[in-house]
């Protein structure tokens, strides 16, 4: 059986989410209380065809919270499954709540909107810290947040590991989704050249011009040194999702370039596990 969990916070996408996987053909429960998930699983009602997906958030209070690691750990010892944690920026979520002008789960009358999402976020800590993906839906719509669900929970439920290569412009903010993070805005940069300036890294033009330079052949060869070092040991502790992360300035060229390379090159491993975003291009 796949058991999938989403929690994470109110605003953050957790619908969209197990809406996504309702179309993916799980059977999708929301807000169900912790207390209530052991009963739920009854381990002889089940058959290692079932697809579940569940909506965790924290009406329940920090006492069953506190419990959510040790549930979850039991869990994982019956089926396989995956924590899905949902998060956004403050401010990003005070617009969407002021946009539906609905009412945050865990308003009091003395409360504002933003005390209450730090409430909320210092509650499911537990949740948080033990989850296998962390998704940052701030700057992604529906669409985006559908795509990735179904890209990597639906897209790796029989296989042991999903891989993201995601290119950024640090000059837009670094991803908080990363597994792992890497600064390339030491290489020479295409948008200097005149005639390349408009042009992406997906473009031959730019990719011949980045590929005559040593520096970034360099890089290249060092990424690839080191995380075919350590993926297989991450994929040795269970680890079922990795994202990578490559920003320049704009995230239009050499973070472009590079993860294209990284892709293809570990898609040679890793096969059907590779993921592509170029978050900038998109």
């Amino acid at each position: 059986m796949h058991l999938v969990i989403i929690s994470g916070m109110s605003g953050a996408g957790k619908s969209q989410a197990l809406h996504t996987l309702e179309d993916q053909g799980y059977f999708c429960i929301d807000n169900l209380p912790l207390e209530l998930l052991k009963s739920a699983l009854k381990t002889e009602k089940l058959t290692k065809e079932n697809k579940i997906a569940i909506g965790i958030d924290a009406r329940g209070g920090k006492k069953y919270l506190d419990e959510f690691p040790k549930i979850v750990t039991n869990l994982k010892n019956q089926f396989k499954t995956d924590i899905v944690y949902l998060y956004a920026s403050k401010s990003v979520l005070i617009k969407r709540y002021g946009e539906t002008r609905r009412k945050h789960p865990l308003s009091e009358v003395d409360t504002t909107l933003r005390d209450t999402i730090i409430k909320e976020y210092e509650l499911l800590a537990p949740v948080r810290e033990i989850a296998d993906m962390q998704i940052d839906t701030s700057t992604s719509d529906i669409y985006e947040l559908s795509t990735q669900i179904k890209n990597r929970i639906c897209g790796t439920e029989h296989q042991s590991l999903s891989l993201m290569f995601q290119s950024f412009g640090f000059k837009y903010g670094t991803p908080r989704d990363s597994d792992y993070l890497f600064d390339v805005r030491c290489l020479p940069n295409p948008y200097w050249v005149p005639e390349l300036r408009g042009h992406t890294g997906l473009e031959d033009n730019v990719r011949k011009w980045l590929s005559s330079q040593e520096l970034v052949s360099k890089m290249e060869n060092d990424l690839i040194n080191y995380l075919e070092t350590w993926i297989p040991h991450i994929i040795s502790c269970k680890r079922a999702y990795l994202t990578i992360s490559i920003g320049c300035t704009g995230g239009h060229h050499r973070s472009v370039y590079l993860t294209e390379k990284l892709a293809n090159h570990f898609s040679k491993t890793y096969k059907n596990s590779i993921i592509i975003q170029h978050r900038e291009l998109s």
